[in-house]
């Protein structure tokens, strides 16, 4: 049986917060030796891990950079902040992309708009401004992107982490007007669980803007131990995507910070490496059965 061409990936998220260098020396070698082709990396901090040692690593476990995941914490806003906010948050995606640049990712992604669990009311009015407003903020960020080689992909979230964008047609409404070589979508089955009605079809509405994918359970458990329709997602994302990698996200229970952010009470899994392994097995059975 052929196995699918399609990349999997993985986060270290799935273990370690903040994702530093000695995180990734520890969890890399183990991403390759369970047979994952690439792998996500989380950029919390601009100094939690360095770029030279992350290439050394990758070269060493012949792991693909899938992309920087750009983290937005409190205070990280493009949108109905101030105008010092605006250029702190500029200057940290930047570095994003200049972390990017430097190990040949190919995408920073994310939800690079306001800080996860940001949320406010807005009519329709307010919507077109605040979009307006956002794309305004992010315009010289993309272009330094652009320069740079890299592409950024907004992730919509669901309804509980922000008001700004949660589905695919309100993000291809936010980012009317900005080039499609810079800046597309980053979609994430979490998410789409809970705000689309259809997860293919949301992927076919993103079509070629679909710049990077996330994938988890419903529960944001391990890909296929949930009620998904895994085998229409991903024949969908043959036709709209046929060549960007999956990157299974998770979190950990057991790190203060991320359980609270993510709202992760509880395991997810019987272990941690089951996780990553369990998803990884059935995506792999379930993209060679398509």
């Amino acid at each position: 049986m052929t196995a699918p061409a399609r990349q999997l990936g993985a986060n270290p998220w799935i273990w370690h917060s903040p994702v530093t260098t000695d995180a990734l020396a520890e969890t890399l070698p183990r991403l390759a030796g369970w047979g994952f082709d690439c792998v996500e990396l989380p950029l919390e901090q601009p100094d939690d891990w360095d770029p030279a040692s992350c290439a050394k690593l990758l070269d060493a476990t012949g792991l693909s950079p899938a992309a920087v995941i750009g983290v937005m914490t409190p205070g990280r806003d493009l949108v109905r902040t101030t105008p010092d906010t605006a250029r702190t948050t500029q200057d940290y995606l930047r570095r994003c992309v200049d972390h990017a640049h430097a190990i040949g990712a190919p995408v920073v992604a994310g939800p690079l708009y306001a800080a996860v669990g940001r949320t406010w009311r807005m009519d329709t009015r307010e919507r077109s401004a605040a979009y307006a407003e956002w794309r305004e903020h992010l315009a010289p960020v993309v272009e330094y992107a652009r320069r740079a080689g890299v592409r950024l992909a907004v992730e919509p979230l669901n309804r509980y982490e922000t008001s700004f964008v949660n589905t695919v047609a309100q993000t291809l409404d936010a980012l009317d007007g900005l080039p499609a070589d810079g800046i597309g979508l980053a979609l994430d089955t979490y998410h789409q669980n809970i705000e689309e009605h259809s997860l293919s079809a949301a992927v076919h509405t993103a079509g070629e803007r679909i710049a990077h994918v996330q994938v988890c359970a419903n529960d944001r458990g391990a890909p296929g131990a949930d009620h998904l329709d895994w085998p229409g997602f991903l024949r969908a994302l043959a036709d709209a995507a046929p060549g960007l990698p999956l990157c299974i996200e998770s979190f950990t229970a057991h790190n203060d910070a991320i359980a609270v952010a993510a709202s992760v009470w509880r395991p997810l899994a019987t272990t941690q490496d089951a996780l990553a392994t369990e998803g990884l097995g059935f995506l792999r059975r379930t993209l060679t059965a398509l």
